[in-house]
């Protein structure tokens, strides 16, 4: 009977180990049953509370993922203070759609240009030591029927070459003898004294120069706002607005000292008003820093205090904007073809020749903001590398189509991370200048062709003078490439 009843015990608790009836055990062997149900519910309690202590932490982390979101959104200042932008969650939680930028945002400036320290030394040169620029295209000199092309004649094999980074490098970057835009020799002499320049340009009399406001004495002293313009340009402006003439004969326009670019070197006005934004070092060989606005723009932020913001403080040489809509320079390019920026079947041509070469759609993994800037505003520190990329970005402009925010990403990838850029948020970008709209729009034949055929039928849509590339036989077999599928995530495109 015994034997009976202890084995009915012993049966209970193998089926119920957390309910062993501890009153009776014929024959036990001490403490060992109690210890063994006091280590089970330790470990369960354990266990339970592991798990509450992560429900909690997890509802921390979401509680704080959504007051940066909310203070992303929020309209009260004290709030949005809280919302880092520079921030990688920013990034991420940007990417995966759960904030949107506002369209103007405060610029963490300083407060007075007279307390900016500038800096006495320009940042080292580390990977291109001496940069100079060929000058005779040699085309033109070997055909006679061949005229100089601003540009030069770029051969594919060269431009290879260009973006193997050396300690010296020799590279086409405009300005081939008699490839036209000459300066004048007064402005010439004059910009040689500017190290600081503000620089605008207008093209084919789409705009008239807006006075910049909020600008320091300090800076008025240090920096020269040059304003570039094409000889249609100039004659619309004097016809429109009080131009002054100093006793050196230079023109001004309030604080513009106009910069007259005689002989335009392409046949399309877009093309034409790349020249001073992408080769400002070209233009104004002895300035340090540079700071280019497009001609529709009114600055309202001192140019001192933008230099302090996106260069010095953050110890950076070259700055620009991220694009509000886009990141994908196949985004972009669909952009483009929707709002007829340029012949269809053109771009899909420029970025097939992107997509052979490696060009990749942008994704976080590249460890950029975006492949795709809004070019509209540049700030730089002309050093040898920032040249060579401002070279290189300019040579792809000439090469094929004028877009150069289709560009900007590509001579990055090519370049390997040897070229380093701050891209500030957009928000701040459009708290920089007032936009106005343009006195006249733009509108070129070429814009408004869809099929390669219509060139054909019409040759005079083709340029004679810039985006030869695209008609230039390709060393690659380019018949096979598909282009990224792209998803349209603003109609603003």
């Amino acid at each position: 009977m015994d034997n009976d009843f202890q084995r009915s015990v012993s049966l209970r608790a193998s089926r119920r180990p957390d309910r062993i009836n501890l009153s009776y055990q014929k024959g036990g062997g001490g403490n060992s049953a109690p210890d063994f149900s006091m280590k089970i519910i330790w470990k369960k309690g354990f266990i339970r509370l592991v798990l509450v202590a992560g429900i909690i932490w997890m509802l921390l982390i979401l509680s704080a993922v959504l007051f940066h979101i909310w203070s992303c959104q929020s309209s009260l200042a004290f709030f949005s203070a809280f919302c880092n932008k520079d921030s990688k969650v920013f990034g991420k939680l940007h990417t995966m759609g759960l904030v949107r930028p506002p369209h103007r945002c405060p610029i963490p400036v300083a407060d007075d240009p007279n307390t900016v320290v500038i800096p006495k030394r320009g940042s080292p040169e580390r990977f291109v030591q001496s940069l100079s620029y060929i000058m005779e295209d040699d085309m033109a000199s070997n055909r006679s029927e061949s005229p100089p092309l601003f540009g030069g004649h770029q051969t594919w094999k060269q431009r290879d070459k260009s973006f193997k980074v050396k300690p010296t490098m020799k590279v086409h970057c405009g300005f081939m003898k008699n490839g036209g835009a000459e300066m004048d020799p007064k402005d010439i002499e004059y910009s040689k004294k500017c190290r600081f320049v503000v620089a605008s340009g207008i093209f084919d009399g789409y705009d008239l120069p807006y006075q910049p406001s909020n600008i320091s004495q300090r800076s008025r002293k240090l920096f020269c706002f040059l304003m570039v313009v094409d000889e249609e340009s100039y004659n619309f402006i004097k016809g429109n607005v009080t131009v002054r003439e100093d006793e050196a004969g230079g023109q001004w326009v309030g604080i513009w000292r106009l910069v007259l670019l005689k002989h335009p070197p392409y046949d399309e006005p877009r093309r034409n008003g790349k020249v001073p934004k992408i080769l400002t070092h070209r233009l104004f060989p002895q300035a340090q820093y540079s700071i280019w606005i497009d001609g529709k723009m009114e600055l309202i932020v001192d140019p001192l205090l933008i230099l302090e913001r996106y260069l010095w403080r953050g110890k950076h040489t070259f700055a620009i904007a991220q694009h509000k809509h886009h990141r994908s320079i196949y985004e972009e390019a669909d952009a483009n073809k929707r709002r007829k920026r340029y012949a269809r079947p053109l771009i899909d041509l420029h970025m097939r020749i992107y997509r052979y070469e490696g060009m990749e759609p942008w994704n976080p993994k590249k460890g950029t903001l975006s492949d795709v800037p809004e070019g509209a505003v540049i700030i730089r520190e002309h050093t040898a590398m920032n040249n060579l990329f401002s070279c290189l970005w300019f040579n792809e402009v000439n090469l094929l189509t004028p877009r150069d925010q289709l560009s900007f990403g590509y001579v990055v990838y090519r370049l390997g991370g040897l070229f380093k850029f701050f891209m500030f948020p957009n928000c701040e970008y459009s708290s920089i200048f007032i936009l106005h709209p343009h006195i006249r729009e733009h509108s070129s034949p070429i814009e408004w062709v869809k099929t390669l055929e219509e060139f054909e039928k019409d040759p005079s849509l083709k340029e004679t003078r810039g985006g030869l590339g695209l008609w230039n036989p390709y060393p690659g077999n380019l018949d096979f490439v598909v282009l990224p599928p792209v998803a349209r995530t603003s109609k603003a495109g």
